[in-house]
């Protein structure tokens, strides 16, 4: 897996001031253009359950700052939550999972480590499972994802 940094994107920075006044996080902006319409989905999070009412309220919120940015052209968005098992794509969206589930397969042992996410840096994540924390660099990381990971009681 790769750690790369999101670069600086006025579309993005602006929604995602609008996503953080409503209480969320927005983890993905991906806007593409098919046969004359712009397509835009965005992938927002908050600690506890993303319900849609939260996708409706982020929707209605983010909409006409949209039209703004594409003035005169047809939108289509979509708004949803990581869910429960979410694919992550890149190294950098592990700092928004920060005392969650995540799993990911391991290069070095050809197998799976799950826990919970302790830390998450440039350089790799630490999680926290059932034998205690461990270090992963991205380098050994070949994919991981959002789970519900459960911890005896002395846990996180």
């Amino acid at each position: 897996m790769r750690y790369t940094p999101r670069e600086a994107d006025p579309v993005f920075d602006s929604l995602e001031t609008v996503v953080r006044g409503l209480g969320m996080t927005l983890i993905e902006l991906v806007v593409s253009e098919h046969r004359g319409n712009v397509q835009i989905r965005a992938v927002v999070d908050k600690i506890g359950p993303v319900g849609t009412d939260d996708c409706s309220r982020v929707h209605r919120a983010i909409a006409p700052r949209l039209e703004l940015a594409f003035p005169g052209r047809d939108l289509y968005l979509e708004v949803s939550s990581p869910g429960i098992n979410r694919l992550i794509k890149n190294g950098a969206e592990f700092q928004f999972y920060l005392g969650r589930g995540i799993r990911c397969y391991r290069t070095d042992i050809s197998d799976w480590t799950g826990g919970i996410l302790l830390a998450a840096d440039s350089g790799g994540i630490t999680l926290k499972g059932k034998d205690g924390a461990v270090l992963l660099p991205y380098g050994i990381i070949a994919k991981a994802r959002l789970e519900d990971v459960a911890l005896p009681e002395s846990g996180v």
